[in-house]
């Protein structure tokens, strides 16, 4: 009876906001939900880095490129774009 009586009062007390939070993040629809909107940003964030990679010149031009390297040739592409306009 002891153990099943604190449950109980347990159950009485108000959840603090962080146990809520904790059983809210647990349900199944709660993680599914999570999880699609986590494929919409890295699908929309690689659509960014497709945009970006076809305006950056290479050779040859369908050379697959990291998105550290897209990052690396776009920062030296733009560099070079304003030493163009300062000559």
């Amino acid at each position: 009876p002891g153990a099943a009586q604190g449950a109980e009062e347990a159950r009485k007390e108000p959840l603090s906001r962080e146990e809520r939070r904790r059983r809210r993040r647990a349900t199944a629809k709660y993680r599914t939900a999570h999880a699609t909107r986590e494929r919409v940003r890295v699908e929309a964030f690689n659509v960014a880095f497709a945009e970006l990679r076809r305006l950056l010149p290479t050779l040859p031009p369908d050379k697959k490129l990291s998105k550290i390297e897209i990052l690396r040739l776009a920062i030296c592409y733009i560099s070079y774009l304003n030493h163009v306009l300062d000559v």
